[in-house]
């Protein structure tokens, strides 16, 4: 499967921040933030990738990925010219996707867990979409599922000011080949853009959406207001020292999933700068070269 990256929009809830730089750009404790998403994908196996992101900001995220050799994928780019909605990001990557099954995840999501969770929920997929639910507090703030009597989902509300249930729809979304027709056939909604909300609405009225829940074992973190950047971070940090283990290393991921050798591996080591970055995958090295590694 194919997976899109959309790191757009103009951050204008992290202002001043994102004046230079994209919110995707900005540093969730210590990586960037384009580096979660980007991980969790790869994770789940996923290998080829298309960035979208602005004119401005899309030289900034291939100087910073590259196109993905040293990590043993591909990454193209994309640039979306105007901010049109999420459904948009398969507008502009249409020609990257070439009916293929595609996956969509949001620059500034950052998901933490037991990836089975999610690979679970994509067993057997071939046709339709796979969405994920995920209980807050607030789900005023988010697309919200709507649930019959007998739990089945009958419906998504695009930030309800009474939420139907608790239930929020992440940034993470998978789909068929049919997602492109189906992404031309949307209108924009009142605020002038391509609702993903819509799109997956499209998927339920055919019967063709399934919803993979997520409870415990995952961390859903939203990274694009002030307070919920440094929320992430405090967690990235507190769950990275109390461990040991990184949280967002496309190095590591890459090595665990077997996209690259051991001794591809070691020469891109030795190409980063010391720091305590190079140090923990050298460490992540010699547990793997002596049979110690967790490769859970």
């Amino acid at each position: 499967m194919k997976a899109i990256i959309l790191a757009g929009g103009k951050g204008t809830r992290l202002y001043p921040m994102t004046t230079v730089f994209s919110k995707q750009l900005q540093p969730i404790y210590d990586k960037p933030m384009i580096y979660y998403p980007l991980s969790t994908l790869m994770l789940l196996g996923i290998r080829d990738f298309c960035l979208i992101s602005t004119p401005e900001d899309t030289p900034h995220f291939a100087r910073l990925l590259g196109d993905g050799t040293n990590w043993g994928i591909q990454i193209e780019y994309r640039v979306q010219q105007h901010p049109g909605g999420l459904a948009q990001a398969f507008l502009v990557a249409e020609d990257w996707i070439a009916g293929d099954a595609c996956g969509l995840i949001l620059g500034d999501n950052l998901f933490y867990g037991k990836m089975n969770l999610f690979a679970s929920a994509l067993e057997n997929f071939t046709q339709g979409a796979v969405i994920y639910g995920y209980p807050v507090s607030d789900p005023s703030s988010y697309g919200v599922l709507r649930f019959s009597s007998d739990g089945a989902p009958v419906d998504i509300e695009e930030k309800p000011e009474n939420p139907p249930s608790n239930i929020a729809v992440p940034g993470l979304y998978f789909y068929d080949a049919q997602v492109v027709s189906l992404c031309k056939q949307l209108r924009p909604s009142p605020r002038g853009e391509l609702e993903i909300t819509d799109l997956n609405r499209s998927y339920l009225q055919m019967g063709q959406l399934r919803v993979g829940m997520l409870g415990r074992g995952v961390t859903w973190l939203d990274t694009g207001t002030p307070d919920s950047l440094l929320e992430a971070a405090e967690f990235v940090r507190i769950m990275e020292h109390r461990q040991g283990l990184k949280i967002g290393c496309p190095e590591e991921a890459a090595l665990r999933m077997g996209f690259i050798r051991t001794k591809e591996a070691i020469d891109l080591c030795h190409s980063l700068p010391n720091g305590s970055y190079r140090s923990y995958l050298q460490r992540v090295l010699t547990e793997h070269e002596t049979g110690r590694w967790d490769a859970s």
